[in-house]
């Protein structure tokens, strides 16, 4: 069966984390990168031809953690300091953010492995709303910079299209 893919390259964000289990490497130290991603939509094409408005992001109706997608990117990698949520100096960060040192976001984990696997599920469920399940997120891969990348994918048959669930109304004749 034929698919239609587009692509949109997602970039300028400046971001430091560090990778607490990779005791053996200097990834354990806060390192930053001028980090970008890629993402790609698969589907089928809408009245204009298109898979996916590439300014879609800015005009969007729905809303990823209640901003819209391209001021939800900057929010979480735009001058961030990332920390898994299982970093044992996680207080430490914490402090840090209170006092005004660092923006700091808290994500399951870090590395452009985890990133990659974090903007796919979050921009997913994004794009399957605004589009009313027409289009998917197909892959997202994160660079560092020009020479290490990770990606992360799902196929159609594993992909979960998450369903809208009708309201619970709660009677006050209880």
């Amino acid at each position: 069966m034929a698919k239609f893919q587009s692509t949109k390259l997602f970039d300028g964000f400046s971001c430091v984390f560090r990778q607490w289990r990779a005791e053996d490497t200097h990834c354990k130290y806060l390192h930053g990168y001028a980090i970008s991603f890629r993402i790609w939509f698969e589907g089928e094409l809408d009245e204009r031809n298109w898979i996916w408005d590439f300014g879609g992001m800015k005009r969007a109706q729905g809303k990823i953690d209640g901003l819209n997608p391209k001021a939800w990117m900057g929010y979480m990698f735009d001058h961030t300091t990332i920390i898994a949520e299982d970093d044992p100096y996680l207080e430490h960060f914490k402090k840090m953010h209170i006092d005004e040192i660092i923006q700091l976001r808290i994500i399951p984990a870090v590395g452009a492995e985890q990133f990659a696997k974090y903007i796919f599920n979050k921009v997913n469920e994004f794009v399957l709303a605004e589009t009313k399940n027409r289009v998917r997120v197909a892959k997202v891969e994160v660079y560092e910079n020009e020479r290490n990348s990770a990606s992360y994918e799902e196929s159609v048959e594993t992909l979960v299209i998450p369903k809208v669930q009708p309201p619970v109304w709660v009677s006050s004749n209880t």
